[in-house]
């Protein structure tokens, strides 16, 4: 098993190119799947059939998981699978004809224009306030995820040309631009903060946003500069990085931009996961209708 597992890790890692976060979630949806199996009495991947796979994911089904979770499973197993059937390593694909079921689609959490002005003038005059108005900016303008902010070197940014490049989930790269006042916020940072916030010791640091550690900002210290600065701007939803990213993907819509230039923005390997920001924009074009048509 060891061995099977160990390659396709290493192969999410070095033709793939995927992200860290991405590589562990693939592999604990393995192991764990691994650890079903042997209490079934099963131990070898190769001899594992469509009718395992099944129960495996009715017994997913009967713990209470989320459809969101499952169908990350499924996805793991069938990236898995499907390298082990290229390897020759087994014949035929237990994963084939497995259905991921269907997710509810909830309400996409996003601020309205106002809201985002209202955060984004927030940050003080500070180094902390000068770093995090950087983050802020830069993740309304990018639409970035919240593992591609955090893991972005200096490299990365070209601000004479005023683009970042970015290496998303599925390891496919990608250049996005930035507006001027992220631009100019990053600018900022770069040359004026940042050299702050390093230690000595740490002179070699690549990381674009650093910690008071001097380190690489974490996702824990994102999530926690977003809750205070919500706080600050009297932003009662709960605000994430994927609210920021759904905020930059709504605006966009709504102001004409099409579809395939935003999936290529968002690192979307499918265009379905781009088409869910339409219904928000058809939504507000029947309440702007209901509102102003006399006769609506």
């Amino acid at each position: 098993m060891d061995r099977y597992l160990n390659e396709f890790m290493q192969y999410l890692k070095t033709e793939k190119k995927m992200a860290k976060n991405s590589l562990e979630a693939y592999q604990r949806d393995i192991l764990e799947f691994c650890a079903a199996m042997g209490e079934r009495g099963i131990t070898d991947l190769t001899q594992i059939s469509n009718t395992e796979v099944v129960a495996y994911l009715l017994k997913l089904k009967n713990e209470g998981k989320s459809a969101a979770t499952v169908n990350r499973k499924v996805a793991s197993l069938r990236g898995f699978y499907q390298f082990m059937t290229v390897q020759n390593y087994i014949t035929l694909n237990p994963t084939i004809n497995i259905k991921s079921p269907k997710i509810e689609r909830k309400n996409i959490e996003y601020l309205s224009l106002e809201e985002v002005d209202r955060l984004l003038q927030q940050p003080d005059q500070s180094v902390k306030g000068k770093r995090d108005r950087a983050i802020l900016e830069l993740l309304y303008a990018t639409g970035l995820r919240v593992s591609e902010i955090i893991e972005m070197n200096v490299e990365d940014v070209n601000l004479r040309m005023g683009f970042v490049a970015c290496t998303g989930e599925h390891g496919k790269a990608r250049i996005i631009p930035m507006g001027r006042p992220a631009r100019a916020a990053v600018e900022e940072y770069i040359y004026e903060i940042r050299s702050k916030l390093i230690h000595q010791d740490q002179a070699g640091e690549k990381a674009l946003f650093l910690n008071y550690s001097g380190g690489r900002f974490t996702r824990q210290g994102l999530w926690k500069l977003l809750k205070e600065y919500a706080r600050l701007a009297g932003i009662e939803n709960k605000l994430t990085p994927q609210t920021l990213r759904n905020s930059f993907a709504v605006h966009m819509i709504q102001n004409g931009a099409d579809l395939k230039s935003l999936q290529e923005l968002l690192g979307h390997e499918d265009i379905t996961a781009t088409q869910i920001y339409l219904s928000v924009s058809k939504n507000r074009i029947k309440e702007v209708y209901d509102k102003t048509h006399p006769r609506a």
